[in-house]
């Protein structure tokens, strides 16, 4: 019998049912038809999204966009007392 291979998405699908589903990883291999020390290298392979690594690129570009929004929000805050004083200055 050949050596099989999996896709991608199967295998992240594996990997979520051994982390989302809560199945065994005994379980969700027999399930599936593959074997456990396969899954268990899928397991290490494809890590979680709550990893500190993903998590820290997470906030990193969550702080990156903040950022861009309120340096976005005082040019808008300044664009708008310029306008309040100028109107204030000039009554039509």
């Amino acid at each position: 019998m050949g050596r099989r291979s999996f896709s991608r998405e199967f295998k992240l699908s594996a990997v979520r049912l051994v982390r989302e589903k809560e199945y065994s990883v005994v379980e969700a291999a027999k399930s599936l038809g593959v074997d456990a020390t396969s899954l268990r290298g899928w397991l290490k392979k494809f890590p979680a999204d709550d990893s500190p690594a993903a998590t820290e690129s997470g906030l990193r570009a969550e702080v990156r966009q903040l950022r861009a929004e309120n340096k976005r929000l005082l040019l808008e805050r300044e664009i708008l007392k310029k306008a309040t004083a100028f109107f204030a200055r000039n009554p039509s």
